[in-house]
């Protein structure tokens, strides 16, 4: 494995946690959204991370010399979280319904800061690794 094999996997997680703070934040602005797409409250969306594969015969030559395989990491889908909606009681709101519970989306803002740390994290490190390469 060649310097510039470690400063691409590095790379290839930059962008991958970018990404996933691009996520956590469009999350965190869309706390209180109570009307979406299709009129429903705003969806909590995750990142699915995969690891970067390579082509097939180099992968195959790789692990059959007992050498390091690795290729980083990539973002494979974006999903919604299907943990149920917030119901809260708020009789006056415009989207309340007939009993005065109005549907908040599914966001925690400490679940969400707590990742955000998580990201920001692991982004400093993939930048101390690329710095130290």
């Amino acid at each position: 494995m060649g310097m510039f094999d470690s400063i691409n996997i590095s790379a290839s997680a930059l962008t991958a946690q970018k990404t996933r703070i691009d996520i956590i934040s469009k999350n965190m602005a869309n706390v209180n959204t109570t009307r979406s797409t299709g009129g429903m409250p705003y969806r909590r969306q995750m990142v699915v991370f995969e690891e970067q594969k390579g082509s097939n015969f180099a992968t195959y030559l790789e692990r059959h010399t007992n050498k390091f395989n690795g290729k980083g990491v990539e973002i494979s889908d974006i999903v919604e979280d299907t943990t149920p909606y917030k119901l809260k009681y708020e009789p006056g709101h415009p989207d309340a319904n007939e009993d005065g519970y109005v549907m908040l989306p599914n966001v925690d803002m400490v679940t969400e800061m707590v990742n955000m740390i998580d990201a920001q994290r692991a982004y400093e490190a993939n930048i101390t690794a690329i710095n130290g390469t």
